[in-house]
């Protein structure tokens, strides 16, 4: 059994959080246009739109490399606007045993929070992995504010 973990980075954003979460969850086709160099694709295999049981996969730039990630949709609450997002396929799951990435917006912030079991003791956590998830944040926030 591997070292489980969890790693939370919040970012404020002017746009408004809940215009990050509706972007996640009824325009995300929306991500690779707007985070060109970072998202390079997205697509929904099962399901047809962002809910419980779809199931998509992203493909993006991570740290200079070409990555993949399969994930199924555990839960959306539209109360809190958060989304689950379960990784079930990829390059992290070379690195972990399980990932699940939970994506929520309050008001002017919006979270992301990593739930993971490492592979090994010496898997780093995922620090650039959450960089990047804030750094995409600010684009879409710098999409959003140029509407």
């Amino acid at each position: 059994m591997g070292v489980k973990g969890k790693l939370i980075g919040s970012v404020e954003v002017k746009c408004g959080g809940h215009l990050i979460h509706d972007l996640f969850h009824t325009n995300t086709h929306h991500i690779p246009n707007i985070c060109r160099g970072k998202i390079n694709h997205f697509e929904i295999h099962e399901g047809g739109s962002i809910k419980v049981g779809s199931v998509v996969s992203w493909k993006y730039n991570d740290d200079g490399k070409d990555k993949i990630a399969k994930q199924v949709i555990d839960a959306v609450d539209l109360q809190k606007k958060s989304i689950t997002w379960k990784v079930i396929g990829g390059d992290l799951l070379d690195l972990y045993n399980s990932f699940t990435i939970i994506s929520s917006c309050d008001k002017q912030w919006t979270t992301w929070t990593f739930v993971y079991e490492k592979k090994t003791e010496e898997t780093p956590e995922p620090l650039v992995l959450l960089g990047f998830a804030l750094d995409l944040t600010k684009d879409i926030e710098g999409h959003l504010l140029k509407k």
